[in-house]
């Protein structure tokens, strides 16, 4: 059984209103610290593409996309199915830890009952629990977000990030590539939280029979896994703070971005002064 939460969000101007790929928007227009904005039309993000509509992958087509980046595992590969295919475009399949961490808390959570997940989630663990994955992905996910960044600096552009939902994953990915970039950290949490507009959350799909599957308190304690709360992404940048004492550090030591790789980054994103 799936529960859909409400589509009664407006969609934000220019926002396209896609049948079936959740959680989409263009980053172009976040300002930088240095006055200039990200270029509209070079980097987008979504949720998966596997149930794309034929009219969701002719708008994709239309974007001239050179890249899609999928930091989705096989775990979700298999639940969801692969991308639809977008003619030209190149696929890069680059796995990032699930923030839910394996198919066992994953089953727990589409198949436990109100008691397991009560145990499971309850008490403040769910929240705790995304909140650490966040850190963990700065910390033991170097190479990979390295790997991102070198290439959108040498080719792959204009790009689209997405994971399941578009939120953890793909919004860790975007707000290091937007600090790459020079965003205002303000900006990056503004957009980050927009995935939880309702019309842009991930589908909780339940495969329990149980009275009590789609009750109100197993609602409650599910959602932290799916909200996009700034408190999330900040631990990341607390993180970075933490370990490499600065943006800059983190970008040249743990991410090995070269200042004139990290100049062309912004020479292809950013325009203004």
């Amino acid at each position: 059984m799936t529960q859909q939460l409400p589509q009664v969000q407006p969609l934000e101007p220019g926002e396209p209103e896609l049948a079936e790929v959740r959680n989409f928007r263009d980053v172009g227009g976040l300002p930088t610290t240095d006055g200039r904005t990200v270029r509209p039309g070079a980097l987008f993000r979504s949720g998966h593409l596997a149930d794309a509509t034929e009219s969701d992958a002719t708008f994709l087509t239309g974007l001239g996309l050179h890249t899609i980046f999928d930091f989705r595992n096989a775990a979700d590969a298999k639940v969801e199915g692969p991308d639809v295919e977008l003619p030209g475009v190149r696929n890069v399949n680059i796995p990032l830890s699930d923030p839910a961490d394996g198919k066992e808390f994953w089953r727990m959570v589409r198949e436990g009952d109100l008691g397991t997940l009560r145990e499971l989630l309850g008490d403040g663990k769910a929240a705790e629990r995304m909140t650490s994955s966040y850190r963990r992905m700065v910390v033991e996910r170097t190479a990979e977000h390295s790997r991102v960044l070198h290439a959108l600096a040498e080719e792959s552009v204009p790009a689209l990030m997405h994971c399941a939902a578009g939120k953890d994953r793909a919004g860790l990915s975007i707000a290091i590539t937007l600090l790459a970039l020079g965003v205002e950290r303000g900006a990056i949490e503004a957009d980050y939280v927009k995935s939880d507009a309702p019309h842009r959350r991930y589908k909780v799909r339940r495969s329990s029979t149980a009275r009590d599957a789609m009750a109100p308190e197993v609602m409650e304690l599910l959602s932290p896994l799916f909200d996009a709360r700034v408190e999330y992404l900040r631990a990341a940048f607390e993180t970075i703070d933490a370990t490499w004492g600065s943006v800059d550090t983190y970008l040249a030591e743990g991410l090995k971005l070269a200042p004139e790789t990290r100049e062309r980054l912004r020479e292809r994103f950013l325009t203004g002064a």
